[in-house]
């Protein structure tokens, strides 16, 4: 099972949780690609990495977002 099928079966509450910690590591990994592009000797691959990351975070909080908060039309 993979972690797009596993938000069905999780409650409220524990997606909250999750939403909250995917938040906070994508924030601390926004503030570690920024420093690494001002220290000047970034690896690219490193960077990369970090990036492809934070993307994932931003699709899993995207997908938490809207089970959380889902879009009802009245």
């Amino acid at each position: 099972m993979n972690a797009y099928s596993d938000l069905s079966m999780k409650s409220e509450d524990v997606l909250r949780v999750e939403l909250e910690e995917f938040r906070r590591e994508h924030r601390d990994l926004d503030e570690a690609i920024v420093a690494l592009h001002h220290k000047g000797t970034a690896d690219q691959l490193m960077l990369q990495r970090l990036k492809k990351k934070k993307l994932w975070l931003r699709d899993m909080i995207a997908r938490i977002e809207d089970r959380i908060y889902p879009d009802i039309i009245a």
